[in-house]
């Protein structure tokens, strides 16, 4: 029973508890109490300023039947029996209080059939059988008055119209309280369903909750949340261990000017606004930001990247910070660099030597095919000797151009017809569309590297035979040359990384193509040496197009 009358909405201020937390007994007791405590103040009226009615047979059977009901409220089992057996109550109340109507006496207590009012409200705010219950509270109320007429004898029709007035005002007040009672109904049957359906999403969101929680502890990425004033909402414990490595020994809680974040040459502090808290703080997004954390030995190198929160209406909310350690890493990259550093060093030494000997030999007149052979060697010393040279200055990140007019469309085609051989034996069309003339200030045998470098991939990496095609043109001031192949193509990922050193296409890795993936950084360091940019577009089983630009 939820409200087996209107006390059960919950607004008696005594109660200390919503009513529908009482069990049904309790709940019983308290629908029939306002009844019962108005019945004692009634008695102690009439004992006070009608004490002849205390000795009336009926009115005592109305105060005695009042107990009772009380009493039956408490004593009865009514969760044993069928649901709306406490509705019984309210029945009793309407007999009861027809007693006391006719023993209080027309001349002391005329009003006491108004307690009707009573069980009329606890039957129409019970919910059940509305119906039923309206036809109650006007019919019961009419017999609690023409019943005792009827039996005195012939009452006539103004009698019977006279007493007609409080049966309808019971009807009115049972209309009343049915209305609201269905009102209230159908409000709390609302509000349980929206209590349900977001009783489902709260387990769902923790649920989720637990699950991410589960998953940002087991990565190896240190994850930290912030909002949009800088405050930690989420860290896992990986991120916690980063921060512990970052505070000084002697600062128990450092903001975040305190923390040791240091930049790439791992001894100068890197400043506040440009840490990867800060900077994400101000709502920076960013990738692969290299910083190093800690210091001595326990000194960790981490790559941060930041992507922002935004709310509903597109307002920054805060960001989330990923931490990736990458110190071994970082150090193979170092170990690997002075490897190649060393070896380039150790290679220009016998290489100048050959260059040498080959210079004195061609001086001393040879034969023809001697000369021939000799001129292959100084070629190819000569070129392995350039790469050697390029090599250590993109290593370290200088490589010198000297600029001079030169015709660039001419060079497009001398690439383009030293290449033809190799092409044709790959089976390859190569053709070159340049104008006539294009003269630009440019290092000539450097962009000519370049040509070549770009020439041989496309051609070296369209196994399946195909076309290749060099472009040429003036374009707002710059030079631009393009090279299309129609060969295997790349990734997005694998495009995005192939002006890395020693970088090798995924699709290039799983065949036989040989490559050390030099070819492109060189030719990048030398398009930017001019001033230029270079830039790849390619889609995988579909081709790729080289595009760089020199200022003219």
């Amino acid at each position: 029973m939820d409200h087996p009358a209107a006390w059960s909405s919950g607004k008696l201020r005594f109660f200390r508890r919503p009513f529908h937390e009482y069990r049904l007994t309790d709940r019983v007791a308290l629908s029939q109490m306002p009844l019962f405590v108005t019945t004692l103040l009634t008695a102690f009226l009439v004992w006070a300023f009608f004490p002849v009615t205390m000795d009336n047979p009926l009115f005592v059977t109305f105060l005695v039947s009042q107990l009772v009901i009380m009493a039956l409220c408490y004593l009865v089992p009514w969760d044993r029996l069928p649901y709306t057996s406490f509705l019984i109550i309210p029945l009793l109340d309407f007999v009861s209080i027809a007693v006391g109507r006719e023993g209080g006496g027309q001349e002391s207590l005329t009003g006491i059939s108004l307690l009707a009012v009573f069980p009329v409200i606890w039957l129409c705010a019970s919910g059940y059988y509305p119906r039923t219950s309206l036809w109650l509270s006007f019919l019961a109320p009419l017999a609690i008055i023409w019943v005792p007429l009827l039996l005195e004898g012939n009452p006539t029709p103004q009698d019977l119209a006279r007493s007609l007035l409080l049966p309808v005002m019971m009807l009115g007040i049972g209309v009343s309280v049915s209305v609201l009672t269905l009102s209230m109904t159908r409000q709390q049957r609302e509000l349980e369903e929206k209590d349900a359906q977001l009783q489902d999403n709260l387990r769902t969101s923790q649920r989720q909750g637990a699950l991410l929680n589960t998953i940002l502890e087991t990565v190896h990425l240190g994850v930290l949340a912030v909002d949009a004033d800088g405050h930690d909402v989420l860290m896992n414990r990986r991120q916690r261990i980063n921060h512990e490595l970052a505070r000084p020994k002697d600062i128990a809680d450092p903001n975040e000017s305190q923390l040791l974040v240091f930049g790439p040459d791992r001894v100068t502090l890197v400043p506040v606004e440009e840490r990867p808290v800060r900077r994400a703080v101000l709502g920076e997004t960013f990738t692969d930001y290299l910083v190093w954390l800690g210091t001595g030995s326990d000194q960790r190198a981490f790559v941060t990247t930041a992507r922002a929160m935004k709310d509903n209406d597109g307002a920054f909310a805060g960001s989330v910070i990923a931490f990736s350690d990458v110190t071994d890493l970082v150090n193979a990259l170092t170990a690997k660099d002075d490897f190649v550093s060393s070896v380039s060093h150790e290679f220009r030494t016998p290489l100048t030597s050959i260059l040498g000997y080959v210079e004195i030999l061609l001086g001393d007149e040879p034969e023809d095919v001697q000369r021939d052979m000799l001129e292959i060697i100084r070629r190819n010393s000569e070129r392995l000797l350039t790469l050697v040279s390029d090599l250590l200055s993109s290593r370290n990140g200088q490589l010198i151009v000297t600029p001079e007019a030169v015709d660039v469309a001419e060079l497009v085609r001398s690439s383009v017809s030293s290449a033809i051989p190799r092409a044709a034996a790959s089976g390859v069309a190569l053709e070159a569309h340049t104008p006539e003339r294009l003269e630009a200030h440019v290092d000539g045998p450097r962009i000519s590297q370049v040509l070549d470098n770009l020439v041989s991939n496309a051609i070296k990496y369209s196994p399946d035979g195909g076309s290749v095609m060099v472009s040429l043109a003036r374009e707002d001031g710059h030079l631009a040359c393009r090279v299309t192949d129609t060969g295997m193509g790349m990734s997005p990922e694998d495009a995005s990384e192939v002006f890395a050193k020693f970088f090798r296409a995924s699709t290039v890795r799983r065949t036989a193509i040989p490559g050390v993936g030099l070819g492109l950084p060189i030719s990048k360091a030398i398009v930017e040496a001019h001033g230029g940019t270079i830039e790849v577009d390619s889609a995988l089983g579909e081709g790729t197009t080289f595009t760089f630009r020199v200022p003219a």
